[in-house]
């Protein structure tokens, strides 16, 4: 398997982009190789530059449920395409989308549409200190909000990746009002809300944690979560960019059957475009500029071809049965991960919450970001790199989930696990 043409690629990147990539995860130093540049995508695979073909399991980080163009996504962006590529003004595309996620989602009554995942969140949790008048907000170690000053504190995804605790050039008096406590960490979280939570504007969570790796939530934790805010009138953030349309068609606060205040939405909703969302109860949404006082702007928001993109994926992910197909794929997936782990001697925990799901190479249960920083990671980067040599393309991040589209089949995933057999007895020695 050559890669000449990205490793060309790359030490041309390094001269012009910092580190060489746009987003940091991507250098994959974490798993000792330079990063393959990718050249086109189908279906479930990804082609790299030189030609090498690999079973895509990142998804562009969760938007590709459908896998890569898709028939109807690319019919739906050619056909706006048409009528052009921004506006900067309302369309009517951005109603359609905005009425089929509150259809969905029944917590969400009224939704505001921005560019990222980051925006969402940033934007979220100034409504909820607009709106309660508090300042603190409490996060969960391990959870990814975005790159926002006040959320880089003890934050997965790429900052764990790097081993970093949060960021220089983040003053300390940005995060001085945000507490970070650990992920599904019941006691805890009553504690500090008996003591403080007259003081608290809100709690975010990730209601599947995506960004420590794979972690569920613990039977009782949300449902914490959400009393204890009814009760000190704060208000309850569901980061829902990974999960939202993911784990199923009303994300995760519908396999839960939690409703919280607002919900931040990404990935899915903009069928592989960028895009990113937050609504909630009308009450609360009624509070942003220009009905309210909490301003939020975005001269992009509600860009048409990334509306069209999205109505044209919840379309086909909203069809009889697409769940229950893409949740045999996964199950299929990581029973044969563990069952050929287990037959070498490997110790690994796997976990899964619909077509998301995480490996990690430890034999204890994972709950927290403590318990998943205790996973060999020397052991997960030669799984990773031997797992590249077969064709099969992972995140490079320990700390990251893995996803199922509903272009993978049953051949793909086996071969899938094939390849995961060879490694483990490698790595077994």
């Amino acid at each position: 398997m050559k890669q000449t043409d990205s490793k060309k690629l790359f030490k041309q990147a390094l001269n012009v982009i910092p580190g060489g990539v746009n987003s940091p995860v991507r250098a994959c130093r974490s798993v000792g190789i330079d990063p393959i540049f990718i050249d086109h995508a189908f279906g479930c695979f990804v082609y790299d530059v030189d030609g090498n073909r690999y079973i895509d399991y990142v998804g562009s980080w969760g938007p590709m449920i459908l896998g890569h163009r898709h028939s109807q996504v690319i019919k739906a962006v050619s056909t706006v395409l048409e009528r052009g590529t921004s506006f900067g003004a309302p369309t009517d595309l951005e109603i359609e989308l905005a009425e089929m996620v509150i259809a969905a989602i029944p917590s969400i009554e009224m939704i505001r549409m921005v560019n990222s995942g980051t925006e969402a969140t940033m934007s979220a949790i100034r409504l909820a200190r607009g709106f309660t008048g508090r300042d603190r907000i409490i996060k969960f170690d391990g959870c990814y909000h975005g790159h926002a000053d006040t959320l880089l504190v003890q934050a997965g995804s790429g900052v764990a990746t790097l081993g970093i605790p949060g960021s220089p050039g983040v003053p300390e008096s940005f995060v001085a009002h945000t507490l970070s406590l650990p992920y599904n960490d019941i006691e805890t979280i009553q504690k500090v809300m008996d003591e403080q939570g007259e003081k608290i504007a809100c709690i975010i969570v990730e209601p599947v944690a995506g960004n420590m790796g794979l972690v569920a939530p613990v039977d009782g934790f949300l449902n914490t979560l959400r009393e204890l805010t009814e009760k000190t009138g704060s208000l309850l953030i569901f980061d829902e960019v990974m999960t939202g349309f993911r784990v199923a068609y009303g994300g995760a606060q519908s396999l839960y059957d939690i409703s919280p205040d607002i919900s931040t939405l990404g990935k899915i909703i903009g069928g592989g475009l960028p895009v990113g969302a937050y609504g909630g109860r009308q009450d609360v949404m009624g509070h942003i500029a220009p009905q309210g006082p909490v301003y939020q702007a975005g001269t992009l928001s509600g860009n048409p071809v990334a509306m069209a993109a999205g109505i044209a994926t919840l379309e086909e992910i909203h069809q009889p049965g697409f769940y229950d197909s893409l949740d045999e794929k996964s199950e299929r997936l990581t029973a044969g991960l563990r069952s050929s782990a287990e037959q070498i001697g490997i110790e690994i925990t796997v976990d899964r919450v619909g077509s998301m799901a995480g490996l990690f190479f430890t034999g204890s249960e994972v709950k927290n970001f403590e318990d998943a920083k205790k996973s060999d990671l020397e052991m997960f980067s030669a799984y990773y790199r031997g797992m590249l040599q077969r064709g099969i393309y992972l995140a490079p991040s320990q700390f990251e989930a893995l996803f199922v589209s509903s272009a993978h089949n049953n051949e793909y995933i086996d071969q899938t696990i094939r390849a995961a057999a060879e490694v483990f007895a490698e790595i077994k020695g």
